[in-house]
């Protein structure tokens, strides 16, 4: 009987998604036998300083594709935002299952119910430096206190620290059953997605046909395009070192439509910018706009926030 192993943190969301991939596998090749390989990575035991501080997103992914290449595991499952432009020598994104919402949601605390009617100086918890420089952008009065964890530890201390409200992500939230405590769903105007946001990332080593055709039904064409667009601009952007940038893609009618963005942290300087073209220049796409982002500023942004103290290669 053919049988398959997926790594996966062990976060309560990690697992979701990593169960999530086992039932599509076995819907689609009844029989198929699957275990899980549960993981703690870098990024879950550093908890206690911002996450750009300590190496970046791709503390989350490191050891779980480690595990793919040392051969403990056939299959990882990742969120496509916390993966890293570059893979492994040897690894490949194999499938990316049809894309959840992408899209910001703040939580508000004692009848707080969206970003914009918050009192002056209200203070609100989140982990990411997008939504840090988005939210900044928009309200500079607002204080942001950095709150790590996985998303029931994000919910508790927001609570125990008194904060208004925190900002995490709608897919997140609704696929552990938690879409009760959101008050507000961001559209992607006002916080633009992270790259990736939404979309489960399925890895497997390149050289393994076994598992490279189970894989297959899983993939959906229309978010390949949109993060194939978006992956391309964070390949250009991502500058050695975890930075304030967004990138969004939408597709119909056989068209790509990307958006994009870098900031200072403090939301003080923002650069924005979107594309349009064919599903078959995405890649295109994310690099020219990347381009036209670096042109017209991000250069500049990037060139500081690589020099701050503690900033990480």
């Amino acid at each position: 009987m053919t049988s398959v192993r997926i790594a996966t943190r062990q976060s309560p969301l990690a697992l979701w998604q990593a169960r999530h991939v086992g039932a599509l596998l076995k819907a689609h090749h009844p029989g198929l036998e699957v275990s899980f390989v549960e993981m703690t990575t870098e990024g879950d035991r550093f908890l206690s300083a911002p996450l750009s501080s300590v190496g970046g997103k791709g503390l989350f992914v490191k050891e779980i594709e480690q595990a793919l290449i040392d051969g403990r595991a056939d299959i990882a499952v990742h969120s496509l935002k916390d993966m890293t432009s570059e893979l492994p020598e040897g690894l490949v994104l194999a499938a990316v299952p049809e894309r959840e919402d992408p899209r910001d949601a703040f939580c508000g605390i004692g009848g707080q119910t969206t970003v914009a009617s918050l009192p002056e100086g209200a203070r609100v918890g989140t982990s990411s430096l997008r939504r840090s420089c988005i939210l900044r952008s928009r309200r500079a009065d607002l204080e942001i206190v950095s709150v790590r964890g996985n998303v029931q530890t994000r919910l508790s201390k927001t609570k125990e620290l008194g904060l208004a409200g925190a900002l995490l992500a709608h897919a997140g939230l609704k696929r552990l059953g938690l879409e009760h405590v959101i008050t507000e769903v961001l559209s992607t105007d006002v916080s633009l997605p992270a790259v990736g946001q939404g979309v489960l990332a399925i890895q497997c080593r390149g050289d393994d046909a076994r598992v490279c055709g189970l894989l297959a039904p899983l993939e959906h064409a229309t978010t390949r395009v949109a993060v194939t667009a978006e992956r391309a601009l964070l390949a250009k952007l991502e500058g050695g070192c975890t930075v304030p940038l967004a990138g969004h893609a939408t597709v119909s009618d056989g068209l790509v439509h990307l958006r994009g963005l870098v900031g200072r942290p403090d939301g003080a300087h923002v650069v924005r910018g979107e594309v349009r073209g064919p599903v078959a220049k995405a890649a295109e796409l994310g690099e020219a706009l990347a381009d036209d982002l670096l042109s017209r500023g991000a250069a500049d942004i990037l060139r500081d926030f690589a020099r701050r103290p503690g900033a990480r290669p």
